[in-house]
């Protein structure tokens, strides 16, 4: 919950889009108080009203109602005061209003509710290249309506890979990287994906450890609940799309798909452009609650011990007691996916029971390695080495929902405003 000095902020929140994030985001900073009021921008009618808007923002089948979130199992509701005229209602005393008009990001009417900042969880409009005014809309369409900043609940998607990313756009991770939003420069800016933000914390304490030099390689997969996008049933795809299993039911399989977030780590740690990385998503029938198996070899160094489990769970023990936000945090807990849902501000949680690690000589003939000159190989008695090398497994813990990623959204969300 907020302070009092945040209650009086006076600050507007406009959220363009009303599905998981945008509902949830609703739900923390009704939580926590930092803005006087929320502007949702739905660009459709809902049900026959606001009533209908009321019951989906109060019930929610993964969390429960919003009262039992704010106050346990005492709550009341606090949904009250429904306006349709001004479409509008009062939660836990935030007066929050509905848009049902447009959905095109430069017909939102958000100047005159006095909106600066918003958040824009549609997951539709994700290229910072493109202008306000482009037909399909444009992320960038906020800034026309008089919006100063715009967060996107999603990494940025630049359609024409002939363009680079603009000067005023940033994808950040608090905690990692939060810090290079330059509030003179960026307008918009990404807040990564649920996944990368959970990457990035598992491995900056790697890097920070051992030195990017030291990882000659890295992998990771991610055990990912469902999302909206994937289907209840079996059904045909949409013309001209080839990735048949995403239309197939999540609640019958194991979906094998695709995730970004090897691509949107580079944005947010630099130094992972040099490593080796490959990143796979894995979709299992689970409403939330995911997981990342992460796979490192890391090169010994000679004359030191090598790298044990029980040295990899110290990197992330000191790393979660230092962390100032409680970020990242090191269990050693046997957990299963539904004891992390809900854990706040959790961008990842290492299960430390089940880090292993495995160190072993590798044979590597220097005759079949590139760029060696002949002189220097002609030189050598042998030209084969052994090195040592240390394979290591570890398992980060998300809530790709609300407890990681919203939470973490809302916290960049208000370090933006503040700096308005």
């Amino acid at each position: 919950m907020g302070s009092a000095g945040e209650k009086d902020s006076g600050r507007v929140l406009g959220i363009n889009g009303f599905g998981r994030i945008g509902k949830l985001t609703v739900w923390h900073h009704v939580a926590r108080k930092y803005f006087r009021q929320i502007v949702v921008n739905i660009g459709r009618q809902v049900g026959s009203g606001l009533a209908d808007i009321a019951h989906y923002l109060e019930r929610d089948s993964t969390y429960g109602t919003l009262h039992g979130f704010l106050y346990g199992h005492r709550g009341k509701p606090v949904i009250e005061d429904l306006d349709e005229a001004s479409s509008s209602m009062l939660v836990d005393g935030i007066r929050i209003t509905f848009l049902r008009q447009s959905r095109n990001p430069a017909s939102i009417d958000w100047q005159s509710h006095g909106v600066r900042l918003v958040v824009d969880s549609t997951g539709k409009f994700l290229d910072p290249t493109l202008e306000p005014d482009d037909p399909k809309g444009a992320l960038r369409g906020h800034l026309a309506g008089g919006v100063r900043k715009v967060i996107a609940s999603a990494p940025f998607k630049i359609k024409d890979k002939g363009r680079s990313m603009p000067h005023d756009a940033i994808t950040t991770v608090m905690g990692v990287n939060g810090e290079d939003y330059d509030p003179r420069r960026h307008v918009l800016i990404s807040n990564a994906s649920c996944t990368t933000t959970c990457l990035a914390h598992m491995m900056k304490p790697l890097l920070l450890t051992f030195g990017a030099q030291r990882i000659l390689s890295a992998s990771m997969a991610t055990v990912h609940a469902a999302t909206g996008s994937q289907q209840v049933l079996d059904r045909l795809p949409a013309a001209g799309k080839s990735d048949l299993r995403k239309n197939r039911s999540i609640l019958n399989n194991i979906i094998l798909t695709t995730t970004g977030a090897a691509k949107a780590l580079a944005l947010v740690i630099p130094e992972m452009a040099n490593i080796g990385f490959i990143a796979e998503s894995v979709r299992v029938p689970t409403s939330t609650g995911s997981l990342i198996i992460l796979v490192l070899s890391l090169q010994e160094e000679l004359g030191k011990p090598n790298i044990t489990r029980d040295a990899i769970n110290a990197v992330y023990r000191k790393a979660a007691e230092q962390d100032p936000k409680g970020y990242l945090n090191y269990t050693e807990k046997q957990n299963v996916s539904g004891d992390i849902v809900g854990l706040p501000r959790a961008a990842a949680i290492i299960e430390g029971h089940e880090t292993h690690t495995r160190t072993a000589e590798l044979t590597i003939d220097l005759r079949n390695v590139s760029g060696l000159p002949v002189e220097v190989l002609d030189n050598l008695e042998s030209t084969v080495i052994r090195p040592q090398v240390t394979q290591a497994v570890i398992y980060g813990w998300y809530d790709n929902e609300f407890g990681s990623y919203v939470n973490m959204l809302a916290d960049r969300t208000v370090s933006v405003a503040e700096s308005l």
